[in-house]
């Protein structure tokens, strides 16, 4: 039975994932998953439908983030606050990505693969602007009163009865990836984090960690959304402090490393120090594929979080929403790859700059903690602080995924299920291997994707139309306060 599960896993990821068509760019030719062209695709034609928007809004949004009423309950206090909302969203993105994807992206698909991950960034800015927009629209209240929404409920309210089977699929999806990669996987590494780098007994952290877990989700959104507003950003402005003072100690190599970004998306990089070199279509390839895995643009989960924002206002939520790639991808992300390409170690009497060991067995998490334990004193033990930290918000986050997904395709009855449901998955994810799972979670993250996109597509001309709307009265009310 365990063959039959582990065959099918890998069918079903080679699916998702490595189902390609040829596409020529630039000139050449090379295989791109459909599941990319979906996702890019469709973040490319929103970005041009909202007229550049969320790019030419950015400023604002971040305004929008810092204002008071941002940052403030309303009366009714019938959710969480637009902050809020974004933090646990980006709890729910913030980890692997940033620090094992982006390494693992330059080792396979050189330094231009940083190009193509900002590039899926600024075009994931309008597709997570849009999830948002749809979630404050078209949500509801669940029996006590509290906001509710998320792919599966913009599905089902705002496209009729074909809607119910689309947001069936997501939902179905959502609970299959959530319980797969956002939980058992997450719960994995941190165990396997903890034993390789304290000598933690593997039960003691499946204890500790499934109490931890259980403590802070029992408590339902707020209590989510509290320990989220603090541990993110918290980790976040460690990790960005650590990488700020080992770019400013390599400060004299960041043009360099920035010309490397840009040669390498056009021309591919062909590298002295025994490097095999990438050709632009791995850059490509890599930059596209873990620029969406980082920030999940695309894949709807971070509606779900923004759907229980405060706010009644689709627009704002959007402009705050789409944050969320800015930071995760554009900021984050960006400080991993200039350390790796900044930071010279030494090995085996050979001193070179970082990402030029990758030939030599440095996966991505190893060159990452290698690069911030030569750049400055401790370092190594942040990028080991920002693992296990990473990986217990995005366990948080899902489980409200999970729950909310869950009781979508059941009902509200079984939302302690769904919670205790989490809990033992991440004590399991502690005492076990499971390859065969991540196959199965990687997946079923692409294949919640597909539903949502179709909501978005065929939802497209009423977002291009309020958010027209918006910019006239905006425009109209400017003129009049002139």
């Amino acid at each position: 039975m365990r063959e039959v599960f582990a065959d099918f896993a890998a069918w079903l990821e080679q699916f998702v994932w490595g189902t390609t068509f040829e596409v020529e760019i630039f000139g050449q030719i090379f295989p791109i998953s459909w599941l990319l062209i979906l996702l890019l695709g469709t973040g490319i034609y929103l970005t041009v439908g909202f007229k550049f928007m969320p790019i030419r809004r950015l400023k604002a949004g971040f305004q929008l983030l810092f204002s008071k009423k941002s940052n403030t309950h309303t009366e009714e206090h019938d959710g969480i606050t637009p902050l809020q909302s974004l933090m646990t969203a980006l709890s729910g993105t913030i980890g692997a990505g940033n620090i094992i994807g982006v390494a693992s992206a330059i080792l396979i698909g050189g330094p231009g693969a940083i190009f193509w991950m900002w590039m899926t960034a600024l075009c994931g800015m309008a597709t997570k602007y849009a999830e948002a927009l749809m979630a404050i629209r078209y949500r509801t209240r669940d029996s006590e009163g509290m906001l509710v929404g998320g792919p599966m409920y913009y599905a089902k309210i705002g496209l009729g009865k074909s809607g119910l089977w689309i947001g069936g699929a997501y939902a179905i999806a959502m609970v299959c990836a959530g319980l797969a990669t956002g939980h058992m996987v997450q719960a994995n590494s941190i165990s396997v984090v903890l034993s390789e780098n304290f000598g933690v007994n593997h039960w003691i952290t499946a204890v500790a960690l499934s109490g931890i877990v259980f403590a802070v989700i029992i408590g339902g959104l707020q209590s989510i959304a509290r320990v989220a507003e603090f541990t993110v950003p918290t980790m976040s402005i460690l990790y960005l402090l650590f990488g700020s003072a080992i770019l400013v100690m390599n400060a004299g190599q960041i043009p360099a490393a920035f010309g490397l970004i840009f040669e390498g998306a056009f021309n591919g990089t062909a590298a002295v120090g025994g490097f095999a070199g990438a050709a632009i279509s791995a850059a490509i390839q890599q930059g596209v594929s873990r620029g969406l895995y980082s920030n999940e643009a695309g894949t709807g989960s971070a509606a779900i979080a923004h759907a229980s924002s405060e706010t009644k206002d689709p627009i704002r939520q959007g402009e705050i929403a789409m944050l969320g790639t800015v930071i995760d991808t554009i900021i984050i992300c960006t400080f991993t790859s200039l350390i790796i390409l900044t930071v010279q170690i030494e090995m085996g009497g050979i001193t070179q700059t970082a990402w030029l060991f990758g030939d030599d067995g440095n996966a991505g998490a190893t060159l990452t903690s290698q690069a911030f334990a030569v750049g400055v004193p401790g370092g190594g033990y942040v990028v080991i602080f920002g693992q296990l930290i990473f990986a217990f918000t995005t366990i948080i986050a899902w489980s409200l995924y999970v729950e909310r997904a869950g009781v979508f395709l059941s009902n509200e009855k079984f939302k302690l299920v769904f919670r205790m449901l989490s809990v033992t998955v991440v004590f399991l994810g502690c005492v076990g291997e499971f390859a065969t799972i991540w196959s199965f979670g990687l997946a079923s993250l692409g294949l919640m994707a597909v539903p949502n996109l179709i909501a978005l597509l065929l939802k497209s001309p009423e977002l291009f139309a309020m958010t027209r709307e918006a910019h006239e009265a905006r425009i109209k009310a400017e003129k009049q306060n002139a």
